[in-house]
């Protein structure tokens, strides 16, 4: 090949290269609004087991992915109004947590795609018909918490065989709640239990329902747990400490935190499994065409130190059954 030869194919070249990166089209960057009832943690930013997860497939946060995250303080009359400002920030699919939040993001779009977590009974609430095709813009995770409700009571009742009379703390705006508090009732029946409600809607009636148990002692208490009892989670471990009253609670936090024990699903297991939903839609799949999950583990544990202040003997049969026994 001569010189002239070389000097032409150089030049066609250096004249292509600017029309072909000129034709290349930017990668796509998705963002996605998180929405949860409870407290904004420190970092401003959704869960961590969530972003990670996303990260494993391969959306890196910054690069082709960014987040916009609300949270309600547990005020959940503010969640339509949050919704509604990630609505205005154009984002591409939402992800939400509890379900006060998942409601909210149903009225606030319905062409959106949202992915929930841990809405309670989706179907008990009437977040979707269907878990197998739950139609129009959601799917996502839900979970068997109404019927946990019996089965916690039971492995309350099996800790503390003396119990005949347990209250109940819930959140009686959150209508998934007022499902397992109904729940628990009926479990309370069958198991000779009789039961103390203590509805709560903001955070004073907290202190209300912890001054009537000290009036009116109860055997032990359970706790379903909300953003609003969640974030509240002091005020409820220290009265039971102090008072020296046992008491479930339906997530691991309580237990790390002092609480005597808890049976339930993780939220990092049901973050990571949303985001292999928001990974599917991202890549074509519609909501409404994809069955929602439940999760397939459960764990139970059991706080022994919390025991000891209690001077209560775990039964080795709740020991031997636990996941975790926190010394």
């Amino acid at each position: 090949m001569d010189r002239r030869t070389v000097l032409l194919a150089v030049g066609r070249t250096l004249l292509a290269a600017p029309f072909a990166s000129h034709a290349q089209k930017p990668a796509k960057v998705w963002r996605i609004g998180f929405l949860a009832g409870g407290a904004r943690p420190a970092d401003g930013a959704p869960p961590a087991a969530l972003r990670q997860a996303l990260e494993e497939l391969g959306y890196v946060d910054g690069k082709n992915v960014t987040y916009v995250g609300r949270w309600a303080e547990a005020k959940i009359e503010r969640l339509p109004g949050l919704a509604a400002e990630l609505m205005h920030l154009d984002v591409d699919l939402l992800l939400t947590f509890g379900a006060p939040a998942a409601g909210a993001a149903k009225e606030a779009t319905a062409t959106i795609p949202i992915v929930v977590v841990g809405p309670g009974d989706a179907l008990g609430i009437g977040l979707v018909t269907s878990l197998a095709r739950p139609g129009g813009n959601i799917t996502g995770i839900t979970d068997t918490a109404t019927e946990l409700s019996a089965k916690r009571l039971g492995l309350l009742k099996e800790a503390v065989p003396g119990a005949m009379r347990v209250a109940v703390i819930w959140n009686s705006n959150d209508s998934a709640m007022t499902l397992r508090y109904r729940e628990v009732e009926r479990a309370a029946s069958v198991l000779r239990v009789t039961v103390q409600p203590l509805s709560v809607r903001k955070p004073e009636d907290i202190d209300e329902a912890l001054s009537t148990m000290s009036r009116e002692r109860p055997d032990a208490f359970f706790v379903v747990s909300d953003s609003l009892t969640t974030t509240n989670r002091k005020r409820i471990l220290d009265f039971a400490a102090t008072n020296r009253i046992p008491a479930m609670y339906e997530f691991g936090v309580f237990v790390r935190d002092g609480g005597l024990m808890s049976y339930g699903p993780t939220l990092d297991d049901m973050y990571r499994r949303g985001a292999i939903y928001v990974d599917r839609i991202f890549k074509g799949a519609k909501p409404g065409e994809l069955p929602m999950e439940q999760p397939t583990r459960y764990y139970l544990l059991v706080n022994l130190k919390a025991s000891k202040t209690l001077d209560l003997t775990i039964p080795q049969s709740v020991l031997l059954r636990a996941d975790e026994v926190i010394q």
